[in-house]
């Protein structure tokens, strides 16, 4: 009994820290004039997240407009990697 509470207790903590990880690699987030968003991860490349807080897929060197009227340009389609971050509780950014 004691054993299998220890195997639980490690799993638990390799999952925390996975969770972290992948929260930690959005550095920047855009909310667009459609309530969508684009998050930027550490490396520089993007994913978006429509209105209703899922992955979608944008073209990348697609123009999107901010709420304040900032013009950026999509570089990367990072649906998976955002998709498995918002999976984890991600929604905001970093």
């Amino acid at each position: 009994m004691k054993q299998k509470l220890m195997v639980g207790a490690f799993i638990a903590a390799v999952s925390l820290t996975a969770a972290a990880v992948d929260m930690s690699n959005v550095v920047k987030t855009y909310e667009l004039q459609d309530g969508s968003k684009v998050h930027v991860f550490k490396d520089g490349k993007m994913g978006m997240e429509n209105k209703f807080g899922k992955s979608m897929s944008m073209p990348e060197g697609k123009v999107m407009e901010t709420k304040d009227g900032t013009k950026i340009i999509m570089k990367g389609n990072e649906i998976f990697r955002l998709d498995e971050a918002l999976k984890k509780g991600h929604s905001e950014g970093g």
